[in-house]
């Protein structure tokens, strides 16, 4: 088949590790012909440009700039980039017919074009529902549900909902939200898709994840909890800075905060006037780099903020999974990926706020034995449940 593929994330390398590419390389290897549609913001000097790479064909889309930039160009930018990918593709792949068009969120925005090529291709539509939005801006007070922002994006969910043949979501919380929020959806369309991963064939040994502790400046004595990923505000940083303030007298555990994000000042403020001995915050690495310094951690961290209403599932949890370390999550009530992790004993939860059951669930996993018993069942819940090859089964099963 004719694969179309849909994003907001930037795709230059389809070698690269990720949730998209990873599942995209599946398809690819399955003998589908795989066409990606990515943008190249304005900041990056490039024009629209296709190219294939490693049998993957690759649209790079020029679009005005729509993450770390101001809100006025972050919202024309993300309204506009529905035409601009239709104007390329219309360009660049007209004679191509497509068999199956997979989109993911955010944005919510792509329901006008791929309407469009469902119509022109008579394609199946499949939506990887990664994010729920307009809720999630409401859940964190962006606007109200009484603005006329709110009222054009839940129309273009609404649109992108119904124009969609399959709807995955990440999990079965997920799956429960848009069907009680959306009556007008089948039920029947709407499916567990969780994040999933391509699993890497190594495992580093002791003496390779102490040499990466000590070119990093980490000691090689005590567990390290490793929070890696955005640094915004769905997070919840609040929480995070509480559980710094907390455990800075202690000496039997040390925190890694590695990332980028709104919040990333107020997290690096906090470590300019306390100086923290037990911590170190590190500005986002590249992918291998990141995955090699995750690797050489014991536990990892997981933190949301508590107003929200959605149940997010964020996506670096596969990758604590991956390296068979146990997880503590600090969420909101309504996600259900500590209530999972909890029930297949992989890992501990507590609502984003309470301090005290966080630094229990730390405790626990002070102890080496038991970091290792959880850490495997998370490695084993990962390969029974999270490669891609549960997410590309998922999806052929509609053919």
């Amino acid at each position: 088949m004719n694969i179309l593929f849909l994003t907001l994330s930037k795709i230059k390398d389809i070698n690269t590790r990720s949730i998209y590419t990873d599942l995209m390389r599946k398809f690819r290897d399955e003998g589908h012909e795989v066409y990606i549609v990515t943008p190249t913001e304005r900041r990056e000097h490039r024009t629209t440009n296709l190219y294939n790479q490693s049998g993957v064909h690759i649209l790079s889309v020029w679009t005005l700039n729509i993450q770390k930039t101001n809100i006025v160009e972050k919202g024309i930018g993300t309204v506009s980039i529905e035409l601009l990918f239709y104007i390329a593709i219309n360009k660049y792949l007209k004679d191509i017919h497509f068999d199956l068009i997979l989109y993911s969120t955010p944005p919510i925005t792509f329901s006008n074009v791929v309407s469009t090529l469902k119509k022109k291709n008579n394609a199946t539509t499949y939506l990887l529902l990664k994010d729920i939005f307009p809720q999630n801006a409401v859940d964190l007070q962006m606007f109200s549900k009484r603005s006329l922002f709110y009222w054009y994006f839940r129309s273009k969910e609404k649109q992108l909902y119904k124009i969609s043949d399959y709807i995955g979501c990440m999990s079965p919380a997920n799956v429960d939200f848009v069907l009680e929020h959306n009556l007008d959806v089948d039920k029947r369309k709407v499916e567990v898709n969780p994040n999933s991963i391509e699993l890497k064939k190594s495992e580093l040994t002791a003496d390779e994840k102490k040499n990466i502790r000590l070119r990093n400046d980490l000691p090689i004595d005590k567990p390290i909890f490793i929070y890696g990923g955005n640094l915004g505000k769905p997070q919840g940083i609040n929480f995070l800075l509480k559980v710094l303030e907390s455990n800075k007298q202690r000496n039997d555990l040390y925190f890694l905060i590695i990332g980028d994000g709104t919040e990333f000042s107020k997290i690096s403020n906090y470590f300019i006037a306390n100086s923290p001995t037990n911590a170190t915050l590190m500005q986002r690495l590249p992918k291998e780099e990141y995955d090699k310094l995750v690797s050489s951690c014991d536990v990892g961290l997981i933190f949301l903020d508590p107003r929200f209403t959605i149940p997010n599932y964020p996506s670096r949890l596969l990758s604590y999974l991956e390296y068979k370390m146990p997880i503590v999550a600090a969420t909101d009530v309504n996600t259900d990926i500590g209530r999972i992790a909890e029930q297949n004993g992989y890992g501990y939860w507590c609502e984003n706020g309470d301090i005290d059951r966080f630094n229990e669930a730390i405790d626990k996993l002070l102890d080496i034995q038991q970091r290792t018993e959880v850490g495997e069942k998370g490695y084993q819940y990962l390969v029974n449940n999270y490669l891609v090859f549960h997410s590309y089964r998922t999806i052929m099963n509609h053919f």
